[in-house]
């Protein structure tokens, strides 16, 4: 059941005597107050009738008003209730009070600016390349919650892949942001569930081709010689030990630490999931680190040499421009190593992720703990790499057929 009732409270009186009038609003047991910004000296309101008295010198102007206001309550919660929609007692009090959808991108600013300050810069950049998409799209001008339409969401799918050529997989990433807020914002009552133009509207991907290495491949960029003074021979190592040890992704592996490792084990929290990990380090691996150990190395040294030791990268602006920096470092190297060895496939620092997933199921690590390793938020990210382990062995059957 709705009501909708004026509510006059001489409790709340203002120091000047006045006493403010309020519309009450109830819905499925949940009441809101909407302030009708009128107040009203004791003398001047009729309690029975719930009415400014005709003593007051404007009060067939405020009555009216009054009553304009409970008409158009009640008029919203019958169209409710017949239309069997969901609305929040809040967007009543809003569309009461005649106030507009609220602004989409002002929503999102604040969103990227409470990322910024909670020091997720990766995520906060993410969101701001999808804003920025948005905002050219619009010419600049702004979009309500109203507005997000599922008309409006595929005339903007199409701009980003057939405008901008966007793949579709950052096409979903793009739009999958836009879901966030969208969701955030119906938690917060901006927007109802009925309005929800992704409850109609469905992102799509596409599968990529992972590169990964063969095991006669991983040889070769082992025993490549490489000048021990040049940094291109620690971005190998690094790509190396990813490859043995997890797929640790870049980011993680270039702020380890010697306090992240006991001898046998890494310790490490990874960056992108704040997952803790616990990683048992292959012989080979081993082999590739300890050669990083001097007799002045500190504990709180960076194992591999990109980050600074002397710098604090406490803040995460710095830390993400300087794993940035040495993440295309890296990648230069990884593509150089790549034309050296005359290989047909692309090579980047993602590729020791792929070889580690392929080398681990091939060798018949469970598929929960290579998922597990990984950090994949699900098994289904996982999968993948199990299947491209299997359309290897169904290649390998074809011998049979010779």
């Amino acid at each position: 059941m709705s009501s909708v009732k004026i509510i006059y409270d001489e409790k709340r009186i203002t120091k000047d005597g006045l006493v403010p009038i309020w519309l009450r609003i109830i819905k499925n047991r949940k009441p809101k107050y909407i302030s009708l910004s009128v107040k009203v000296k004791p003398s001047d309101w009729d309690i029975k009738n719930n009415r400014v008295k005709k003593s007051h010198p404007n009060s067939q102007r405020i009555n009216n008003y009054i009553a304009s206001k409970i008409a158009d309550a009640e008029g919203i919660l019958l169209d409710i209730e017949t239309s069997a929609k969901f609305v929040t007692p809040k967007k009543v009090k809003d569309i009461v009070l005649g106030k507009s959808s609220e602004s989409f991108i002002r929503y999102a600013e604040e969103h990227i600016e409470r990322l910024r300050k909670e020091g997720k810069i990766t995520t906060m950049l993410k969101y701001k390349v999808s804003l920025d998409k948005l905002k050219t799209y619009l010419n600049q001008k702004d979009i309500t919650f109203d507005e997000m339409t599922v008309s409006f969401l595929k005339g903007y799918h199409d701009y980003l892949r057939f405008t901008l050529g966007n793949c579709l997989n950052t096409i979903h990433c793009n739009i999958k942001c836009f879901r966030k807020l969208i969701n955030d914002a119906i938690q917060e009552e901006i927007m109802t569930i009925d309005k929800n133009p992704f409850l109609r509207f469905k992102l799509k991907t596409e599968n990529t081709k992972r590169n990964f290495l063969t095991e006669d491949e991983i040889k070769l960029v082992e025993e490549l010689i490489l000048d021990p003074g040049k940094m291109i021979y620690h971005s190998r190592n690094m790509f190396i030990f990813a490859c043995y040890t997890g797929g640790i992704r870049i980011s993680d592996l270039l702020q380890l630490t010697w306090n992240n490792y006991d001898g046998e084990r890494l310790l490490i929290r990874t960056q992108k999931t704040d997952s803790v990990l616990s990683i048992l380090v292959p012989i080979k691996a081993r082999e590739i680190i300890e050669q990083y150990i001097t007799v002045n190395t500190q504990p709180t040294d960076f194992i591999f040499p990109f980050l600074k030791n002397h710098i604090d990268y406490s803040a995460p602006e710095l830390l993400y421009k300087a794993i940035s920096s040495a993440n295309a470092f890296v990648n230069s190297h990884m593509k150089e190593i790549a034309e050296k060895l005359e290989f047909d496939k692309r090579l980047n620092f993602h590729t020791s992720r792929h070889t580690w997933a392929t080398r681990a199921l091939r060798k018949g690590m469970r598929i929960e703990y290579v998922s597990k390793l990984m950090c994949h938020k699900n098994l289904k990210v996982t999968q993948h790499y199990a299947q491209i382990v299997n359309e290897e062995l169904e290649a390998a059957m074809e011998v049979f057929n010779d």
